[in-house]
């Protein structure tokens, strides 16, 4: 009998537990021990946010894996006292959610929305007609399993799409870049940036002064991905120029984003409060549940994380 420990805060325990019950039942684990506190030599899963109370592992001496349920693990991947394997979360809902998302604030940005929603002053603006799509460049940093979902979707309504990655990718209907020459490249040409990387150490700041300055003058960026990949000051000094028209921000290097931040007030940025894309309790449950049925048949975790890579 497989002891799962459900190790993230509290309250969200009234959330998951009867979707992870039925997940565990639907992958034929029908004998698990799902649990909100155990003696952590008996644990043998950990479903795990990196908010939890939950940070040495070095007492769980019987576990098998940690599952994240964030897709993020740059909290989660430099824990030392962490020997056992780490997956991350790849959840059809978060990616869903994630698609929405990009899709509606790249289209928002390409046909001038906010002229219209803002400009409600009496002046019939009809002068300024967007491209099509398939004028538009649109730019993708990142090309993991979230970044590759809305480059297709994106190319599916016909936008030049480019996406880039450390190595190689190929994804049809999108032109790929990758290494850093490939960076200069998509940068070069990308009216409108979506930022899709995960945060390590490679990534904080790749998107500072220099490399805004290597975008085409009034491109928009769209940051879903992690706070840390922007550098906040070289952003307001580009915003000022008028280097970046406009910066769609959902994540920040501290959240909630202060209510003294710059961003707040910046007419040339817009705040969401991290809402890109949540984990779905239904379908992140499945995934969690279909990882511990292969660690009970000894079959492969899916969605490992490389502990060297961070991600």
């Amino acid at each position: 009998m497989p002891k799962i420990l459900f190790a993230a805060l509290p309250e969200r325990w009234a959330t998951y537990e009867p979707h992870l019950r039925q997940a565990l039942a639907d992958a034929g684990v029908t004998d698990a021990d799902l649990v909100l506190a155990a003696d952590p030599a008996e644990v043998d899963y950990i479903v795990y946010a990196p908010n939890s109370d939950v940070q040495d592992f070095t007492p769980y001496t019987r576990l098998k894996a940690v599952l994240n349920l964030w897709a993020g693990v740059e909290d989660v991947a430099p824990n030392t006292t962490l020997a056992v394997p780490l997956a991350r979360m790849v959840d059809e809902g978060l990616t869903e959610g994630m698609v929405e998302w990009c899709v509606g604030h790249v289209l928002r940005h390409h046909l001038g929305m906010d002229a219209h929603i803002h400009g409600q002053d009496g002046v019939w603006r009809n002068g300024d007609v967007p491209p099509l799509a398939r004028d538009r460049a649109v730019g993708i940093l990142g090309l993991g399993a979230l970044g590759q979902d809305v480059a297709k979707a994106l190319a599916a309504l016909r936008f030049d799409v480019g996406g880039w990655a450390r190595s190689e990718k190929s994804i049809a209907g999108v032109r790929t870049f990758h290494g850093p020459d490939g960076l200069d490249k998509i940068l070069s040409r990308s009216e409108i940036l979506v930022l899709l990387l995960p945060d390590t150490p490679a990534t904080r700041n790749v998107l500072n002064a220099d490399r805004m300055a290597r975008l085409p003058r009034g491109a928009v960026i769209i940051n879903p991905g992690r706070g840390p990949l922007i550098d906040d000051e070289a952003l307001i000094v580009a915003l000022n120029s008028g280097q970046i028209a406009h910066a769609t921000l959902d994540v920040f290097r501290e959240e909630p984003l202060p209510e003294t931040h710059p961003f707040w007030a910046h007419p040339g940025v817009t705040v969401t409060p991290h809402i890109a894309s949540e984990t779905r309790p239904d379908t992140a449950s499945q995934v969690i549940a279909e990882n511990i049925r292969r660690g009970e048949a000894g079959e492969p975790f899916l969605h490992l994380v490389d502990r060297t890579l961070g991600y």
